[in-house]
């Protein structure tokens, strides 16, 4: 049996070889470097926020001496969806894998492919595309309270007491900013960058007295995601579900409510003619992707929280980058991973 230089469990990031033949590739039938195209794949990227709130030491006290309404008393935790993004993910296509026939002196000297064996350029070295990451939101350092009472809260006898004279004491800090900010404060800060550090600490103060009466809220963002098939349109497809008790939960768990997804196909190409057929099926060249475009939508309790269009490989077709251009001349040719399409063309 004849040896066949790739094996997908091993491939390198990137692997150079001398190459010309391209054919389509069969398992065991000949000897060369495999690669596939890609084919797209929807990334759901669905960041959820779970928030949690612990009442105050002094909450029932809050609308008696702050004037705050609807101070809850007890603990409370729910998610919330704060943003969803599709993106289009490239796959390899196992109905598109071709094999590079090794031979000495061609023009395509090397081949540069991606860990799961995507074609990344020929005759070069591909820059790394990085994916745009999340800002997430993490949950707050909060001060301790109790280190900005001051000895008679400290010694109050009852809560009553003690929620008095917090009141007190964050309405004096309050007046403290408005004497300062006035320039009436009977010592003034000398210069703009004193003034700012006093009001920062008189601000930090405020807050954490505050907080006995109207508790803590942490939020923290969680991304979920999911790939999703793009090989058709499709309407109202469930993504997956979400409940404001138990946040992101799978397509298939009927104790959330569906998130739909939706796939139409907004540019289609038009059938490859035989005389085109022909030329493909001969693949004397590079092989690459022309990607169609399709129209993908997300809602949610009726809500449009995600429309954009995307390239989707399914509903374009493929070309030859023809083998006569790299003959006379070195050129360099750089793919997008993602969609098989061709990035860049140089040559000297």
């Amino acid at each position: 049996m004849k040896r066949i230089v790739f094996a997908l469990s091993m491939l390198a990031c990137a692997t150079h070889i001398a190459a010309q033949d391209i054919g389509y590739y069969t398992p065991g039938s000949d000897e060369g470097i495999v690669y596939f195209l890609p084919k797209t794949a929807l990334e759901v990227n669905i960041i959820a926020t779970h928030i949690t709130y612990q009442p105050g030491e002094l909450c029932q006290y809050a609308n008696q001496y702050l004037r705050m309404n609807n101070i809850s008393s007890q603990p409370e935790t729910h998610w919330e969806i704060k943003r969803i993004e599709v993106r289009s993910a490239g796959v390899p296509d196992s109905t598109k894998a071709y094999i590079i026939k090794l031979k000495d002196k061609s023009a395509m000297s090397n081949v540069e492919l991606t860990n799961n064996g995507l074609i990344k350029a020929i005759n070069t070295t591909a820059p790394d595309i990085q994916k745009a990451e999340y800002v997430l939101e993490k949950p707050q350092h909060h001060e301790n309270p109790r280190q900005y009472m001051t000895e008679e809260i400290l010694l109050a006898g009852s809560s009553a007491k003690m929620a008095e004279l917090t009141a007190k004491e964050i309405y004096n800090i309050r007046e403290s900013k408005n004497l300062i900010l006035r320039g009436q404060a009977d010592t003034m800060p000398k210069d703009g960058a004193s003034l700012q550090l006093v009001i920062d600490n008189l601000d930090k103060q405020e807050k954490a007295l505050t907080r006995l009466f109207s508790g803590t809220t942490d939020r923290e963002d969680k991304v979920f995601t999911i790939r999703i098939p793009a090989n058709e349109p499709f309407s109202d497809k469930t993504a997956l579900r979400f409940s404001s008790l138990l946040g992101i939960l799978p397509a298939d768990d009927l104790a959330g409510t569906p998130i739909y997804i939706s796939l139409a196909n907004t540019v289609p190409l038009p059938p490859a003619t035989t005389e085109n057929e022909k030329k493909k099926k001969k693949l004397e060249g590079a092989i690459y992707n022309i990607p169609g475009k399709g129209k993908v939508t997300v809602t949610y309790e009726g809500k449009t929280l995600f429309e954009d269009e995307l390239p989707i490989t399914q509903f374009g077709t493929t070309e030859v980058l023809v083998e006569d251009l790299f003959k006379k001349v070195n050129t360099r040719v750089i793919f997008n991973p993602e969609t098989g399409s061709i990035l860049k063309i140089d040559k000297d």
